[in-house]
């Protein structure tokens, strides 16, 4: 593949990031949108975020109680209202000992 090849699909690339980003921003500078809207907007990253996490969390290793207690612990940790270091190093430590107990 030559170099020119690579820079126009690095270009492709780039605009077909850039424009769903730009045409929201565009179409609605100035508008006020649906209170209904909004508050399903707020919700997307949260929704995103999950869809992301929770079949990470279940496919990570054969044995499915390292995903349940990893994302139990970081769970109940983020619950307390504990940092995000503080949550993952709490799952990393409980996933060692259990690794430890049963691995």
């Amino acid at each position: 593949m030559g170099h020119n090849m690579i820079l126009i699909m690095i270009i492709g690339m780039a605009v077909v990031t850039y424009l769903p980003r730009l045409i929201p921003f565009v179409m609605f500078q100035g508008k006020e949108l649906p209170p209904f809207l909004q508050s399903v907007l707020k919700n997307v990253p949260y929704a995103t975020l999950g869809a992301l996490i929770v079949p990470g969390i279940f496919l990570i290793n054969e044995d499915i109680m390292y995903g349940v207690i990893g994302g139990g612990v970081a769970l109940l940790v983020a619950y307390l209202g504990a940092n995000v270091i503080l949550v993952v190093i709490s799952s990393i430590a409980a996933l060692s000992v259990y690794s430890w107990m049963f691995g």
